[in-house]
């Protein structure tokens, strides 16, 4: 492998690894903000804690369109 080949196949792993740790950054982004929007829904309807995961977006359909 010449010197050129080696610079690339590294060049090439930063790039995977930069692109690894964004992927990484974006779910943790968006599981935060996941928990945060439950955590606001379970605030101003505390009853779909005990909601099944099934029929909870049927219950939350509902459960915003009563709320004043």
């Amino acid at each position: 492998m010449t010197e050129n080949e080696k610079k690339m196949v590294q060049a090439r792993h930063r790039l995977e690894a930069a692109q690894a740790r964004n992927r990484q950054r974006e779910r943790k982004e968006r599981t935060r903000r996941l928990i945060q929007e439950g955590a606001i829904l379970e605030s101003l309807l505390p009853e779909i804690r005990d909601v099944p995961l099934c029929d909870l977006p049927a219950r939350l359909q509902v459960g915003l369109r009563n709320d004043p």
